[in-house]
């Protein structure tokens, strides 16, 4: 296997593995293990784990999946521009209707704060994409690193080791998608300052509402 095909290989994994969706998970698993949430039963963690999952992660990615199929498009193919539409409607009804099985079912104030911030970077890179292409990888894994900053400052913890290894993710999966050729350096950055910034303080608003 040449070097080049083994590094697309390697950004394509990057990718995949840090999807976007992925955002309120990995929010919520931080949150559960820093907070005064890790003092709830496991049970009830992980079945709120898992509500998030479905409708974050497993509903949009089936249907955006669906949609893709069937106009046989490849994921290259569907990363154009004009395409981005209706997968940033699949994400946002979906990251909508998340939200309101959690307050229906009356889960704590803070887990919906991060679906809610995730929900506001996935509007604010639809808005953005209608004009510019933004990476919403980036944008996701930005928006990590903001809600770190936050929590930290609300229940007084050290975010120093895992903001580094967000920083670290974050390079990783910019350099992945510009070599994959989906983005550019341009993109790449903006998409994770606007995570920063959304995701940062659509929590901190959660928080003081």
């Amino acid at each position: 296997m040449s070097r080049e095909k083994s590094i697309i290989i390697a950004a394509r994994t990057i990718s995949m593995m840090f999807t976007p969706f992925y955002l309120p998970l990995v929010g919520l698993i931080v949150l559960f293990t820093f907070s005064y949430l890790s003092l709830l039963p496991a049970g009830y963690r992980f079945m709120v784990l898992s509500l998030v999952y479905l409708f974050t992660i497993l509903m949009p990615t089936f249907l955006i999946r669906l949609y893709r199929n069937y106009h046989g498009w490849t994921l290259f193919e569907l990363s154009h521009k004009r395409r981005r539409l209706v997968p940033y409607l699949i994400s946002i009804c979906s990251y909508l209707l998340c939200i309101q099985v959690l307050n229906a079912l009356n889960i704590f104030h803070f887990v919906s704060s991060i679906v809610f911030a995730a929900l506001m970077v996935q509007i604010v890179c639809a808005i953005i994409n209608v004009w510019w292409k933004i990476s919403t990888h980036t944008a996701a894994i930005g928006g990590v690193a903001g809600a770190l900053l936050v929590f930290a400052e609300i229940f007084a913890f050290d975010p120093t080791c895992w903001l580094c290894l967000t920083l670290v993710v974050a390079g990783m999966l910019g350099s992945a998608r510009m070599f994959l050729r989906q983005h550019t350096l341009s993109q790449v950055c903006v998409g994770f300052l606007v995570g920063l910034i959304i995701g940062g303080v659509s929590i901190f608003y959660f928080a003081i509402d």
